[in-house]
């Protein structure tokens, strides 16, 4: 008998089951660089994982919500926190389905969440949807010029994306103002560095205006 194909869901709990932790325990830098100087609200971290930005946005005030469909993820992330000595909230849903409540959150984090782009589209518009009048969007993510002239990432061209994708489908939302879209580079090691599209847009406080 042929064993049913594993969801999604199974997959990522594998691979955070395999080794302690796959990612690394630092949080991202591009997010550390933009967020740095911003007044700690509530964040909303999608795609979690193991909790690595949440936990780094709770130790800078903010009142986190790490967002994962990996159990397992999620589990590390919340002994991660304890031994930071902070506290995030943890909350284990599909984004596909799931949705946050709109104009909720003063920053709304998606670090390396690659799909495909009908799914993609979908998932970053109500991520949108739930930035704050003034508050911000960050999208991190491998640029599709890494495939060819960076080194790790995914290595499926319809999962990747660029500054312009992303930006243009920001655009659908007449509140949402990008205020950065750049290609950051990072060290892979060997020579070799790693590319990434790093999108920031910010909700108007009102029509028309962006806060300062």
């Amino acid at each position: 008998m042929t064993e049913p194909e594993k969801t999604r869901q199974q997959l990522w709990d594998e691979r955070h089951s395999a080794r302690d932790p796959i990612e690394s325990p630092e949080p991202d830098s591009s997010l550390v660089r933009v967020a740095s100087g911003w007044k700690p609200g509530r964040a909303l971290d999608l795609a979690a994982g193991d909790g690595r930005n949440a936990i780094w946005l709770a130790s800078r005030g903010w009142q986190a919500t790490a967002v994962d469909f990996s159990a397992v993820a999620l589990a590390r992330a919340e002994r991660s926190a304890a031994a930071a000595g902070v506290e995030i909230r943890l909350l284990q849903t599909d984004l596909l389905t799931w949705r946050p409540e709109p104009r909720s959150f003063d920053l709304v984090a998606l670090v390396y969440l690659h799909l495909p782009p009908t799914e993609r589209r979908a998932i970053y518009a109500a991520a949108a949807d739930a930035v704050a009048p003034g508050g911000h969007l960050v999208v991190v993510g491998h640029d599709l010029s890494n495939l060819t002239d960076g080194v790790g990432g995914p290595q499926d061209p319809a999962v990747l994306f660029t500054t312009a994708d992303i930006a243009a489908e920001l655009g659908s939302d007449p509140g949402l103002a990008v205020v950065t879209a750049e290609l950051v580079h990072r060290d892979g090691g060997a020579g070799r560095q790693m590319i990434d599209a790093v999108i920031v847009a910010e909700r108007r406080s009102a029509e028309g205006q962006t806060q300062q």
